[in-house]
């Protein structure tokens, strides 16, 4: 796990709907697993401004359900705490946007043309985007820049966040919209990040990878000589820019 610039957790988090009976604190609760990856009841209660006992209650339901499960944490003097985490079973609630019919479409490419033109087709999808989004954003200051592509991938299912100092970033996906189609084409994964590295104007590393069983795709972010002029402050704490207020299913 990386340190430094990534995103804190707080009350705000992505905007993200799941599905079904997953409402209120229920669906706060996953949505605070999946950004965290493990953290304990108390944490939860208080990203989340509720109080204990009601997280305590949904996490021994969410468990019961084998949508959570948990483990020991050792902290010293005093009784161990419970880390919980998402179970694989409830990788399932969270988006998936388009996979089945990109991978239907991917497999008919395959069929016809081979795996290098099934690439080509992903590779061009991001040559496009990269193409619109710059259009949009070519006058905007670094930190809004990254802050928008984050907002963009939270709509498209990715749980993005950015965050900021005067010459550098982070951006870190939550969630892969379309896990199914990364896992069979890994290639699509270098187009993400050349993708993002022409849309912001920066040198983009990745530093974490869901595909190597990281619990986020995290990016770092290094703006051109000379951003922090025109990045609209001087101040090199991190701010977290593009976070939106959790709006729950009802």
């Amino acid at each position: 796990m990386s340190h430094g610039l990534r995103p804190e957790s707080s009350n705000a988090a992505p905007k993200t709907r799941l599905p079904g009976p997953f409402t209120g604190l229920r669906s706060s609760i996953l949505l605070g697993l999946k950004r965290r990856h493990t953290a304990t009841a108390k944490q939860l209660a208080a990203d989340l401004g509720v109080s204990l006992n009601a997280v305590r209650h949904h996490l021994k339901e969410l468990e019961a359900e084998a949508l959570v499960q948990y483990r020991r944490k050792h902290q010293g003097v005093g009784a161990p705490a419970f880390a919980y985490q998402l179970t694989p079973a409830a990788a399932a609630l969270f988006p998936r946007r388009y996979e089945s019919t990109l991978n239907d479409v991917l497999d008919h490419v395959v069929r016809q043309e081979g795996r290098a033109a099934a690439v080509a087709v992903l590779r061009s999808r991001y040559e496009s985007l990269a193409h619109r989004l710059q259009a949009e954003l070519m006058s905007a200051p670094p930190a809004e820049r990254l802050a928008r592509v984050a907002r963009f991938l939270s709509d498209e299912g990715y749980m993005a966040e950015a965050g900021t100092s005067a010459t550098e970033g982070v951006l870190v996906e939550h969630n892969c919209a379309i896990l199914g189609v990364a896992e069979r084409f890994p290639e699509i994964c270098a187009a993400e990040a050349k993708f993002l590295s022409d849309v912001l104007g920066a040198e983009v590393q990745r530093r974490e990878h869901i595909l190597s069983g990281c619990s986020a795709c995290e990016y770092r972010v290094k703006f051109a000589a000379g951003a922090e002029q025109c990045a609209g402050s001087s101040d090199p704490a991190l701010r977290v820019e593009s976070s939106e207020e959790l709006e729950d299913v009802s």
